[in-house]
């Protein structure tokens, strides 16, 4: 399997080699990146996962733990890194002491080689029912944070949470974003956070769930970025003709009801499945492309939101690669834009200009060091 992959990306870095030096299917693209994640026995080496993403021009991407294998394979690439804290180590990292260890173990033998920018304090605890876990989250944000200031790269390296969007009560419409009541409680420290330090709030939002959900009453044209009618929020009578906009959008506003209606949000997971069990509706190859292919051609143009238009989206691509041990439903394992094998599970279509300007880049912010 590594000779044939080896083979394989060859192959591809060679293609993108040959063809005009503007053709990057992401280069250009400053707020676009894609999470690299790695439940799979069959993804190749880290090294080679950084001869992809070059020969694609990506700058952006986010891993989901701090694999030292990939910190020291992505030194001196130019890739913007964000790194996570598992969330089982997030208690432990209450103590000021522990993570002043974490972070002189996992980003201080790296930085800046390794161009780390972000650090995910877990991934959806708002929505784990754990509510230990949950109150443990600020604080070891804080005990990061202070560990981050102890080196002083507090501000090269912000730190904050992925969040699911169902941490909203409600996100239809935008206006009328708030969040669930019985988190209140712990949104507010949180919030408060990432207002103190400058750090982005971080949304995992896919309209997939909302079409296979409900088909018959959401609009697979506006969940796709398709041309359609869209929808006008009735309180703002601003238009939005894509759902994910719309899911951001509510986001900002149950920030501001909070207080923290300055906050950025960017989305650090979106995407749509190529493949899926009998019952997840809208689970097709033609649908990741389109979804894919679509978002790729707002971020082209630095599109915001209808609420921000003028302040360019942060988005990262739900995945860079078909993961094989993902637990859950197939479609959990069919997110990737790419095969293990390097091949492509589907194209999103994004051609070369003869201006000499790139096409598009993909997913988050970190770099690497070589011991």
């Amino acid at each position: 399997m590594g000779a044939f992959f080896s083979s394989n990306i060859l192959a591809i870095f060679l293609f993108f080699s040959l063809l005009p030096s503007e053709f990057g299917l992401f280069e250009g693209v400053e707020g676009l990146g894609v999470n690299y994640g790695q439940v799979a026995n069959n993804l190749p080496s880290p090294d080679k996962v950084l001869t992809l993403l070059s020969s694609l021009k990506i700058t952006k991407a986010r891993i989901y733990d701090t694999n030292p294998r990939v910190l020291t394979a992505f030194a001196n690439s130019g890739i913007d890194l964000v790194v996570t804290v598992p969330n089982e180590v997030v208690g432990v990292l209450m103590d000021k002491n522990q993570a002043l260890q974490w972070v002189t173990t996992n980003i201080k033998p790296y930085f800046p080689s390794t161009n780390i920018t972000g650090i995910a304090v877990g991934n959806e605890i708002f929505t784990t029912n754990d509510s230990l876990l949950m109150s443990n989250l600020v604080p070891a944000m804080i005990s990061i944070y202070n560990a981050l200031a102890k080196f002083g790269l507090e501000s090269y390296i912000h730190v904050s949470t992925a969040n699911s969007l169902a941490v909203l009560a409600n996100s239809y419409p935008p206006s009328a974003g708030v969040f669930r009541s019985d988190l209140v409680g712990v949104m507010a420290p949180f919030l408060k956070f990432l207002a103190e330090t400058r750090s982005p709030f971080w949304i995992n939002a896919y309209p997939y769930f909302a079409y296979k959900g409900d088909p018959n009453r959401v609009p697979l044209d506006y969940v796709l970025f398709n041309p359609n009618s869209g929808m006008v929020d009735p309180y703002t009578k601003r238009h939005y003709d894509n759902m994910l906009y719309a899911q951001v959008d509510a986001v900002i506003v149950a920030n501001n009801r909070m207080g923290y209606g300055d906050l950025q949000v960017s989305v650090s997971e979106t995407g749509w499945p190529s493949k899926g069990d009998p019952d997840e509706l809208g689970a097709t190859i033609q649908n990741a492309e389109v979804y894919n292919k679509n978002l790729l051609r707002r971020q082209l143009v630095n599109e915001g939101t209808p609420l921000r238009p003028t302040q360019r989206l942060e988005v990262y691509i739900f995945a860079l690669f078909n993961e094989d041990e993902k637990p859950g439903p197939t479609s959990e394992r069919n997110y990737g834009l790419f095969k293990p094998d390097g091949t492509m599970a589907y194209n999103v279509g994004l051609k070369s200009s003869s201006t000499g300007t790139a096409s598009v880049s993909l997913t988050s912010s970190a770099t690497k060091v070589l011991s």
